[in-house]
């Protein structure tokens, strides 16, 4: 049952005050005293704002850095080069009303950010192993960037590549060189790390948490690599027969394919667990191959990644061992086969936790209005087939880049509001306490201002207001702002501003209580 403070009673003498009122006596949104929460049994059960309608949308893309494919634009490009190229591309999202970046912070076991486990990338200094000509931490400076501009910040890390075909030379501080035994060569010049190995999981598991721990990132993420596509291997097997006979010299009982699924299932799991142990509000999200098995559903066909990665991604799902899944359903809405909403509403389907799913789309089909009208149409059907956490990731920035009129159709099409990020109940259920409000009302113009106690805690804002004889909109604004004028009618002094409202938004997406308030 909810708990109601005198906050209740306040607003209503307030709102009548309001009235007509000067400044000084338009206040609302008491800030001493802390609202009361909902207290159930069931943590998952989502806390209700009371706000006049949902703003919360997942809008994701990726930010590449293998192979540079995404930033930066070539190894080794001087400091101040990185820094505009990156605030260009988080700009692009703010200013597209995306709310999220997915940023590749460790292509190939080496580092986008200063660590002491594993080399500094070559895609950022152009030699595996090299700082950066300045005191520059890459990771921190996105980080930043992205925070003000009111967009979470994901890092992505594959798990287990070594050593990719366009990463330079190999160095005497590439995992190659300081664990080989944890490294096997593929025939297409790629290394991979053994996901068997006990010393394999550990590695990457430490990579993990010290990013975790030392970076203020809002998810860890990863994509579609874990035992690599046979392709790499020129169709041969994965050369781990050192790993297996070992395994059965012990004892083990599974068959080569199981032993290699509980691998990468032991290492998921304990992933999750231990950002749970450490920040809990931190989300991890897995973005595996788009089809799980061929049959699944009925009409799919396809790679196999049970069989082929040894991605068991189902059991992931099921399991609950992530806060959001992205599927990578890189397919139009009408190929046989591979029907984005067939593959869509069979994951939905498998999602028994009901954690997030926000699928990855591909978005690089071109700039034309046709391929522009089937990336909206992907958005729009995601919404009808996951409507209680809305949200999907774009492959990737490089086509909003590329195509100003797909960039320019989702931002006047599904995109042309701001949104916030879907709360994670598991995670945090207890809502900020509300803003201290207050309105002045001028002959053109109403200025609202605010302050919160407990201002550092407060990601983002979100101004709500209503025009006589219309629909609720909003303004979300990011954690630095602190006031918003807007004007009192539109279209020759018609549908004047009749109620107002502000929620403060926490990093895990809860909103503080909704109080609106009468403007007259």
């Amino acid at each position: 049952m909810k708990k109601y403070s005198y906050h209740l009673i306040l607003l209503s003498i307030l709102s009548i005050l309001s009235v007509g009122c000067k400044p000084s006596k338009i206040s609302a949104y008491l800030d001493k005293q802390p609202i009361s929460t909902v207290y159930t049994d069931n943590k998952t059960v989502k806390w209700d704002p009371k706000t006049p309608y949902n703003v919360e949308e997942f809008r994701a893309a990726w930010v590449a850095t293998v192979a540079n494919i995404n930033w930066p634009s070539s190894p080794g490009l001087p400091v101040h080069e990185q820094q505009k190229e990156a605030i260009q591309l988080l700009d692009l999202l703010e200013e597209n009303n995306f709310n999220a970046v997915i940023f590749q912070v460790r292509p190939q076991a080496d580092a986008l950010y200063k660590s002491n486990i594993e080399p500094w990338s070559y895609y950022l200094t152009g030699k595996q192993g090299s700082a950066p000509e300045i005191d520059y931490d890459p990771l921190q400076f996105w980080i930043q960037a992205a925070h003000e501009r009111g967009l979470e910040l994901h890092a992505w890390l594959n798990p287990y590549r070594a050593h990719h075909t366009a990463g330079g030379e190999i160095s005497n501080t590439s995992i190659i060189k300081t664990n080989p035994e944890l490294v096997v060569a593929l025939e297409n010049g790629m290394y991979w790390m053994d996901p068997s190995l006990k010393g394999t999981q550990e590695h990457s598991l430490a990579v993990v948490m010290d990013i975790v721990n030392r970076y203020d990132v809002d998810g860890i993420h990863f994509d579609d690599y874990f035992y690599p596509y046979d392709s790499y291997n020129n169709g041969k097997d994965f050369p781990d027969d050192k790993s297996w006979i070992s395994y059965l010299n012990d004892g083990g009982k599974l068959s080569r394919s199981d032993w290699r699924r509980q691998s990468v299932n032991t290492f998921i799991k304990n992933v999750y667990n231990e950002i749970k142990d450490s920040k809990p509000h931190v989300k991890f999200g897995l973005s595996p191959f788009g089809i799980w098995r061929p049959g699944y559903p009925e009409s799919v066909v396809g790679l196999d990644q049970y069989d082929k990665l040894y991605a068991d991604a189902k059991l992931w799902l099921n399991e609950g061992w992530v806060d959001y899944y992205t599927p990578q359903l890189y397919w139009r809405i009408n190929k046989i086969g591979q029907s984005f909403p067939e593959l869509l509403g069979w994951w939905q389907s498998e999602n028994t936790k009901q954690v997030h799913l926000w699928p990855g789309l591909n978005i690089g089909l071109g700039g034309d209005e046709k391929n522009a009208d089937e990336v909206i149409n992907q958005i729009m059907i995601t919404r009808g087939m996951v409507p209680k956490s809305k949200g999907a990731v774009h492959w990737s920035i490089a086509p909003l880049i590329k195509y100003d009129s797909l960039a320019l159709a989702i931002k006047n099409g599904p995109y042309s509001k701001k949104t916030l990020v879907p709360p994670s109940p598991w995670l945090n259920n207890t809502p900020p306490t509300p803003p201290s409000l207050q309105i002045k009302k001028e002959q053109d113009a109403i200025e609202l201002t605010w302050s919160h106690p407990e201002k550092s805690q407060i990601f983002r804002w979100v101004v709500y207001y209503q025009r006589q004889g219309k629909r609720w909109e909003h303004t979300i604004l990011n954690q630095g702002s602190t006031s918003l004028t807007l004007p009192i009618t539109q279209e020759n002094g018609k549908f004047p501003i009749i109620k107002a409202g502000l929620s403060a938004v926490d990093r895990t997406g809860n909103q503080s209580e909704f109080f609106e308030l009468n403007i007259n």
